[in-house]
């Protein structure tokens, strides 16, 4: 069965949502809407589908059964809640929202309708990630003792004052709400959930009103702690990195590849082994300087796996939840820079 999909916002992620959709062998994009509406034209005739007017003439649209969310993110919530009353399942683009109280709402309004909810975290289909969760499966790594997460990437200040909306607090958040929440979810979703959060952000090489640097300090429910740091401020961009350690053993993963892979006796290697990784170079930091330059795979497997989940009527891979948990430890880091204090979360 083929399912057709609609996309809202023709902004640069919609290219990577309508070139994951043309990879996929059940899966068709039959149509596009943007406010600019002559974007969303040259889009749609670049990409052999039709162009909608407004939102409104998309989701009406008895063709289509799958929305791809791409607006700013503070939109994310209205938007998809439109798409969930119309009966449309729902790909969102990262953050879920840039508040908790919009993921609740968009979240409950999916439960409502009986659709599926993906909240697009592709790189949790990366081939590291997934190395990386099979050993954690294993135990091979023994207790986790620290985790963290790095995304040193380049802006410019002409990439900000493309849209209005970006580096906004309404509509966007900064480096770590855009950029970094990759890799805050992989962070959780690899060490569990966190229990407290200290953090500073600071605003240091554009004139934006969110930050463009944020670094945290993070406990998690098991008792190991961890480190987030994110910034669009570090010339020229470097590979985003995460790094797992327990008392068996250390894993890296740069830009979704495993570059260290330390493992101690249980894993069946001497405690000081190497292999240095799967082989291969690391990817270079293209996406740490240029916001076009990601690879497709990523969305196409999420994507392909929301085909699967609504087939087998199960929940997506990575569901509504797994998008508010990622943006509740941003929103704590957010709020812990702002007062000063540390910020309790519940685990």
């Amino acid at each position: 069965m083929t399912r057709g999909f609609g996309i809202i916002g023709t902004g640069v992620i919609a290219a990577m949502h309508a070139d994951a959709i043309a990879t996929l062998p059940g899966a068709r994009l039959v149509a596009v809407t943007d406010v600019a509406t002559g974007a969303a034209a040259a889009f749609a005739t670049a990409r052999g589908c039709a162009a909608e007017p407004d939102p409104g003439a998309l989701l009406a649209r008895a063709d289509i059964d799958v929305v791809c969310v791409c607006v700013p993110s503070g939109l994310h919530a209205e938007v998809g809640v439109r798409a969930t009353k119309a009966g449309k399942h729902l790909v969102v683009e990262k953050p879920i929202d840039v508040t908790l109280e919009a993921a609740d709402r968009l979240i409950g309004a999916a439960r409502t309708a009986g659709v599926a909810l993906t909240v697009i975290s592709q790189h949790r289909f990366d081939p590291g990630l997934i190395e990386l969760k099979r050993l954690l499966g294993e135990g091979a790594l023994g207790r986790l003792l620290l985790g963290e997460a790095s995304t040193k990437w380049y802006r410019t200040q002409a990439y900000y004052d493309s849209a209005g909306w970006r580096g906004s607090w309404a509509m966007d958040g900064g480096s770590l709400m855009n950029q970094g929440v990759h890799y805050v979810d992989l962070l959780r979703w690899c060490m569990g959930p966190v229990t407290e959060v200290t953090a500073v952000c600071t605003t240091q090489a554009h004139q934006i009103e969110a930050e463009d640097t944020a670094l945290a300090i993070v406990r998690f429910g098991s008792g190991a702690v961890g480190t987030i740091l994110s910034s669009t401020a570090a010339f020229p961009g470097f590979p985003q990195r995460l790094e797992i350690t327990g008392t068996e053993g250390t894993m890296i993963i740069e830009d979704g590849q495993v570059v260290r892979r330390a493992l101690g006796a249980t894993a069946g290697a001497p405690a000081d082994h190497d292999d240095g990784g799967d082989g291969r170079p690391p990817r270079t930091a293209e996406a740490g300087s240029d916001p076009a330059a990601l690879d497709v795979s990523g969305h196409a497997a999420q994507i392909a796996d929301l085909l699967a989940a609504i087939d087998e009527e199960r929940e997506p891979a990575v569901g509504g939840q797994a998008g508010r948990d990622a943006l509740e430890i941003v929103c704590a880091v957010y709020e812990s820079a702002r007062t000063g204090r540390s910020v309790t979360l519940r685990s």
